[in-house]
């Protein structure tokens, strides 16, 4: 084992800065007299785009497998299909001399406008968390490292390396931060990327308290901290915060800039030392695992495997949107295919993410494969930019009036959707929208196919079709699963890990996106997603983990491990699953927690965990999932801490948010116990609440309930409050101090004597 301690030793102070700053655009400064090798990292959320060069940022980066994005990722709902493709990356980083991968991406989807979202898993954490967590555990298991990103609060484009998200604590606790936690502690990866972005007015390049005391101290990050590439603004005060390396390189003035800070005094060299003790375990963590072919690029890996895989991933992700029956298609004899789409692949997104692929399917080219003796014609049916083109909207209509079936690929297309600017709407193209209202009205036997990276509105065209598939940007091998779904080879079983909304104006941040003057108030607070449209009854298109399959599935028989349980323990929640249809598929089995009454509010139910399952024709299966502590918790501010309470908690297990199947209420037995945050100001209700201060206190309100009562009212010949107001409520919500002093001429003492001495009681402080 290598002894880092010795290694730091023997470095020179030159040689440390320069190490905490990359030497290159995808690369580490070696350290040639230590034996100590450069660590070459690649974008890779969903393929390995490495640079032949690795000065370059702009070249054509070497073949590798194009999976699908984490948006078609996270519909797969399959976390050990997850952990598979994990080491198919792996193996193409070893093959193409690659140390770490930088993704998965977990960040929130917070609104369905980020140009970046076919990038993020969900709008749900606890989903997010699992499936990168999976993911991780896969590219890791094969000696490959991640970095996990972007963190924290990078959740749009517009103005991402300066706007300023302001997001409450318990917000930030509940929503931004649990993906990344669950990463971090299940699946520990090599190295985590800070965001753009402020949060709260610091950049996150320059946040402590993300950095160090939330990320390395509290979750028990082991890894080094890597900036998004330009995010570092003060190099000094990012590595005082908890930035461990600066890329992209070289800069010799931020290099020099560490050097003078620590000669002069400003930087302490232990904060230095740290940094490069975390960047070098990984270099030699990384180095155990050699990579390429004889020390040079362009190692060899399963090309047809990969892209087998990627097929597989595919499918499993692609959602089932709508099916009146036509599906899967019963050997129609003649087909016709319309739009760009169907001949030219949209399967990635515009970015740092963007892949050169091995190969790439030709959706037109699979059909034809799957179609048998079927005839099989082509009609553009769009353009590739912004115009509308009439011409071509009557051709595929001309076209479709003659065939049995119908098939609409459409293509959300680059310039509404990509890294470096958010959505304007959530529309497709006037074209394209206009295409399937007059194809629709002409053939009833019409399927549309949508290739994007986010929800988009389908309201206006949804209700004449026969059915709707959404396939995402759906990788290399995207073509070919879609047609494995149309003919049937596979049975669809993805499920939407984020809501599709009626209208964009029904959207939680609408009213708070994207901001101005540099912030940007995440004012909908815990109610992102499914959370929101719960809580506010707003219709949606589709709901948080809908999708349609070819067969049927029943729920039977939940129970849990025990109908009362402690917090510590948690207890597991079961249920018997059955296929009543004709054919073979998988079920995501989907359990909710719901709390009937909390301190502080909480939304309606919130998704704990989940299974996919496979079954044949009349098979059932029982699924058991687990809850622990965290499931039934929420994160109190007041105590800086995740909090339980006594009571019942609704167990809810479902096929979707929206479509419970089977609900079991159990009780929680807390076995916290939370010092007093009672102060001065507190209410009344606030003493009586807190279970200190009850004790405390409850014998002088007893006394002066009656007098309080005389005081703010009293009642009348009737019954009635004299004037006309409910004063229980309004004394159990005034302050307690502003109570006494009311009645200051009947104490004893001073009000704000009796306050302090209570006080005392509570908090174990001698008077």
């Amino acid at each position: 084992m290598t002894d880092i301690q010795s290694i730091i030793a023997q470095m020179t102070l030159e040689e440390k800065a320069a190490l905490c700053t990359g030497a290159s655009a995808w690369s580490t400064t070696p350290v040639e007299r230590l034996d100590l090798p450069e660590l070459v990292v690649s974008d890779g959320p969903h393929g390995v785009r490495r640079q032949p060069d690795v000065h370059s940022m702009a070249e054509k980066s070497l073949p590798a497998t194009c999976f699908p994005t984490a948006s078609s990722l996270a519909a797969t709902w399959d976390t050990d299909l997850l952990y598979e493709m994990g080491q198919a990356l792996a193996e193409e980083a070893i093959a193409l001399k690659v140390d770490v991968l930088l993704g998965p991406g977990a960040n929130m989807k917070r609104t369905p406008l980020c140009g970046r979202n076919f990038e993020y898993f969900s709008e749900d954490p606890y989903l997010a968390g699992e499936l990168a967590a999976s993911l991780i555990n896969g590219i890791q298991s094969k000696g490959v490292g991640t970095s996990l990103k972007h963190f924290a609060a990078n959740n749009q484009e517009f103005e991402r390396f300066a706007i300023s998200a302001e997001i409450d604590e318990r917000t930030l606790r509940e929503i931004y931060l649990p993906a990344f936690e669950t990463a971090v502690t299940k699946a520990k990866p090599w190295t985590v990327m800070c965001a753009y972005n402020k949060l709260n007015g610091t950049y996150a390049s320059e946040h402590q308290r993300l950095l160090t005391d939330i990320l390395k101290n509290e979750w028990g990050f082991e890894g080094f901290v890597v900036s998004d590439w330009g995010a570092v603004h003060d190099r000094v005060a990012s590595l005082k915060a908890g930035l461990d390396l600066e890329m992209p390189g070289p800069k010799q003035m931020r290099v020099n800039s560490v050097i003078e800070a620590v000669r002069d005094g400003a930087l302490d060299e232990a904060v230095l030392d740290e940094s490069v003790r975390r960047i070098l375990q990984v270099v030699c963590q990384a180095a155990q695992t050699p990579k390429g072919s004889n020390g040079s690029i362009g190692g060899e890996f399963d090309i047809a495997a990969h892209h087998a895989l990627a097929r597989k991933v595919a499918a499993e992700g692609m959602v089932l949107l709508k099916n009146n029956g036509l599906l899967p298609l019963q050997n129609p004899q003649h087909i016709v295919v319309i739009g760009r789409a169907a001949q030219k692949a949209h399967f990635q997104g515009g970015g740092s993410s963007h892949i050169n692929p091995t190969q790439v399917d030709v959706p037109f080219n699979e059909l034809q494969k799957l179609a048998g003796a079927a005839e099989l014609t082509f009609a553009p049916g769009y353009p590739e930019g912004a115009e509308f083109e009439q011409g071509l909207i009557d051709e595929a209509v001309a076209a479709a009036q003659v065939a049995e079936v119908a098939l609409l690929y459409i293509a959300l297309p680059t310039f509404k959707e990509s890294e470096g600017y958010d959505r304007p709407d959530l529309d497709l193209t006037e074209q394209q929208v206009a295409l399937i209202q007059a194809v629709t009205a002409v053939q009833p036997n019409t399927v549309v196919i949508l290739n994007n990276g986010a929800p988009v509105v389908v309201s206006d065209w949804i209700d004449g079709t026969a059915a709707v598939l959404e396939a995402w940007m759906m990788g290399q091998a995207g073509g070919g699963a879609i047609a494995d779904i149309l003919f049937g080879r596979i049975n669809p079983s993805g499920k939407l890990a984020e809501t599709y909304p009626v209208r964009l104006t029904d959207t939680p941040a609408h009213l708070n996106f994207p901001g101005e003057n540099g912030v940007v108030r995440y004012g909908e607070g815990l109610f992102i997603g499914y959370r929101y449209y719960d809580a506010r009854e707003v219709p949606v298109q589709f709901p948080f983990g809908y999708g349609l399959s070819y067969t049927t599935f029943a729920y039977s028989n939940p129970r849990v491990s025990a109908d009362a349980f402690n917090d510590v323990d948690g207890v597991t929640v079961s249920v018997d699953v059955t296929n009543t249809g004709p054919v073979a598929g998988k079920e995501v089995v989907q359990v909710y927690v719901h709390d009937q009454q909390a301190r502080l509010i909480r939304p309606c139910k919130e998704l704990k965990g989940f299974v996919k399952v496979e079954l044949q024709p009349d098979e059932t299966k029982t699924v058991t999932i687990p809850l622990d502590f965290r499931a039934f918790a929420y994160y109190d501010p007041a105590y800086c801490q995740w909090v339980t309470e006594n009571g019942q908690f609704d167990i809810l297990i479902g096929a979707s948010v929206a479509d419970i199947r089977s609900t079991v209420t159990v009780t929680l037995q807390s076995t916290l116990e939370l010092p007093s945050v009672l102060h001065r100001e507190s209410t009344i209700r606030a003493w009586l609440e807190d279970p200190h201060g009850k004790k405390a206190f409850e014998p002088m309100y007893q006394q002066m309930m009656g007098h309080l009562t005389r005081m703010f009212g009293g009642s009348d010949e009737n019954g009635s409050d004299t004037i006309g107001m409910d004063t229980t409520g309004f004394i159990l919500d005034m302050p307690l101090l502003s109570l006494l002093h009311f009645q200051e001429e009947a104490l004893t003492q001073p009000a704000d004597d009796i306050v302090d001495l209570l006080l005392a009681q509570v908090h174990g402080v001698k008077a």
